[in-house]
């Protein structure tokens, strides 16, 4: 399964959803990605796919400084999972895969 592109996320928090966008790229069998939110881009570090289940880890500065551990499973163009920051609750994380023309927009 492959999860390249750019994923428009939703993320659903106490205070509010967050919105992301993350672009992901699997080459020579090594995932890489850089989400873009709130100003920043941070990288995604320990992402792995097994199967159709994607983790990755982030640490982002706003809001406010967190260290968020996601997991999600991708169904073909959607994916749909949770988000994880210390010992908060979990949050509800929906996203789904821009298409090619919205790329060249």
């Amino acid at each position: 399964m492959s999860v390249d592109g750019i994923w428009n996320l939703s993320i659903s928090t106490p205070i509010g959803k967050l919105k992301p966008v993350i672009e992901l790229r699997e080459q020579d069998g090594a995932l890489t990605g850089v989400a873009s939110g709130a100003g920043e881009d941070v990288p995604l570090t320990d992402m792995s796919l097994d199967g159709d289940r994607l983790t990755w880890k982030q640490a982002i500065t706003k809001p406010m400084r967190l260290n968020l551990a996601f997991d999600v499973t991708v169904y073909g163009d959607t994916l749909r999972g949770t988000s994880k920051a210390g010992r908060l609750p979990s949050s509800t994380v929906t996203g789904e895969r821009q298409s090619s023309a919205e790329h060249q927009a």
